[in-house]
């Protein structure tokens, strides 16, 4: 099938949503270490997008790794063992680097041992940091959606409990959990914009791999007074959005190599689209070479970024480069922009 490169429903801004509730805020503060990650304003970069002000929340640090993957798999795993009628000894799970490091640190803390199996194109340096945690790695040559089906096979055949940031029919409590874990940063977004005396955002920019966390931001963008256009980045090798919102449904698609590794997923999460379908206002694909550029332009501002988080620049870009797309998303000179940069460098999904 072909695929658009730009898709917007403005309409979305209509739909709603049920809240979250602050329990994964509560959660999250009573952790060693936790802070706000930083949101940056980047005046070059709202001149160069004529728009009032523009942010980026930089989730290079948070709880001492590289990305935000850490609030979801830290409160899925928190409810997992709450709610676990049997005693949980072993986490199984797929991952291009960040998530699995994530619950490769949450299970060492806990005493647990974790198992992670990894697909090809993530960087020798993310293994290593992985296996240092204490977690068995399994390399694997498959795409990443076969990775996933070799986690949850492991997970039935040994009783381990996977923990997994995608959903599939039968499968979808813990990332539920982990979608609700991510409503940390939105909580952090809102009040950081207000101490800046930013008011509320007019666009999120938000990149997207399996959609669990553009899934989050329009949960939370929907279920409150504010009404922002929520866009969705990812890239050329992998438009598994773009291509699903053309078709009117949830849609595999071939993955291809990617620097954007951590977005590098051809299918998106049963949870996460029909949320997208009904509440995002707009998607974009960026290439390669898209992304390598907004990482020099958030380098030039201070931000290190990781390739997939920088994406979400340069979708903005893509998306307030035409005046027909900003119309669309009804951006103007006092327009307040987010964009989420959710990774440092050397790191994947």
């Amino acid at each position: 099938m072909t695929v658009p490169t730009w898709y917007c429903r403005p309409a979305a801004r209509q739909s709603t949503c049920a809240p979250v509730g602050d329990a994964p805020t509560q959660f999250h503060r009573g952790l060693e270490g936790y802070a706000p990650t930083r949101l940056v304003e980047v005046p070059g970069i709202a001149q160069r997008f004529g728009v009032a002000r523009a942010y980026v929340k930089d989730e290079s640090a948070r709880l001492g790794l590289p990305a935000f993957k850490v609030l979801g798999a830290s409160y899925a795993i928190h409810r997992t063992l709450s709610e676990s009628a049997e005693p949980v000894s072993t986490l199984v799970t797929a991952t291009d680097g960040n998530h699995g490091h994530a619950v490769a640190r949450t299970a060492r803390l806990l005493g647990l041992r974790a198992r992670v199996y990894i697909p090809t194109g993530v960087e020798p340096v993310v293994v290593t940091a992985i296996r240092a945690e204490g977690a068995e790695v399994t390399t694997l040559d498959a795409s990443y959606d076969d990775t996933v089906a070799e986690a949850a096979a492991d997970a039935q055949r040994t009783g381990a409990q996977l923990i997994q940031d995608t959903a599939w029919p039968g499968y979808e409590q813990v990332p539920a959990w982990i979608v609700d874990g991510y409503e940390t940063l939105f909580g952090e977004v809102d009040r950081q914009l207000e101490e800046a005396g930013a008011g509320t955002p007019d666009l999120i920019a938000v990149p997207v791999g399996v959609g669990s966390l553009a899934q989050a931001a329009v949960r939370h963008y929907r279920s409150g007074s504010s009404e922002p256009s929520v866009l969705s980045v990812e890239p050329t090798s992998a438009p598994c959005t773009l291509a699903s919102l053309a078709a009117g449904e949830s849609v595999t698609v071939p993955t291809e190599t990617t620097s954007m590794a951590g977005l590098n997923c051809g299918t998106l999460s049963s949870l996460a689209w029909p949320i997208l379908r009904n509440g995002l206002d707009a998607a974009v694909m960026v290439s390669d070479d898209d992304a390598d550029a907004a990482t020099e332009m958030l380098a030039a501002d201070g931000l290190a970024a990781g390739p997939s988080g920088a994406a979400s620049l340069a979708g903005t870009a893509a998306a307030l480069g035409e005046e027909s797309r900003r119309a669309e998303l009804g951006i103007g000179e006092h327009s307040v922009v987010v964009m989420l940069c959710t990774e440092g460098p050397l790191s994947g999904r």
